[in-house]
């Protein structure tokens, strides 16, 4: 069963979907993971990815039970948030590369989710709202919008990299 598809169990439905609501907001559990999503589990069990039609939407961290998105996860989570929750907003000068899947430093961050904690996952877009890319940010919104030199947010995945 390991690295295997299998239709995700109602406890697990529930443990993703609560995780969901505290890592993104009420009602995104439901929103990213409904009913009928699959899931690989690890060697002792353990969810590892969750899966839409065969396509992934997030991976949950064995260090700390948290989940992070692919870019199939991460636009289901922007079509239905509004601006700016959960967003850091890119130059347009730095845009071009976040969607490549380029780092974010934080002297390009023009606008940030002031709710924002550094090591979240965040949504990055540009000035327009269009969705670049998902990562972690590495800066608390303050330290990002001040900064001249260093990273502000990882970018795990852009959107001209979309994975099968």
């Amino acid at each position: 069963m390991v690295g295997e598809f299998s239709l995700v169990r109602s406890d697990e439905l529930l443990k993703i979907r609560l995780i969901a609501d505290y890592q993104f907001g009420r009602g995104m559990g439901r929103l990213l993971f409904p009913d009928d999503v699959t899931v690989t589990h690890s060697r002792t069990g353990r969810i590892r990815q969750i899966f839409e039609g065969g396509k992934r939407l997030a991976t949950l961290r064995a260090r700390d039970g948290m989940l992070t998105l692919s870019i199939r996860g991460a636009v289901k989570l922007h079509t239905s948030t509004s601006y700016p929750t959960l967003r850091v907003v890119a130059s347009g000068e730095a845009a071009p590369f976040v969607a490549e899947g380029r780092t974010l430093f934080a002297k390009h961050v023009i606008d940030v989710d002031p709710e924002i904690r550094s090591g979240e996952e965040v949504l990055i877009v540009n000035e327009s709202d269009d969705l670049l890319g998902v990562g972690k940010a590495l800066l608390a919104p303050a330290e990002m919008l001040s900064a001249m030199r260093g990273v502000g947010v990882e970018t795990r995945s852009g959107v001209g990299k979309i994975e099968e």
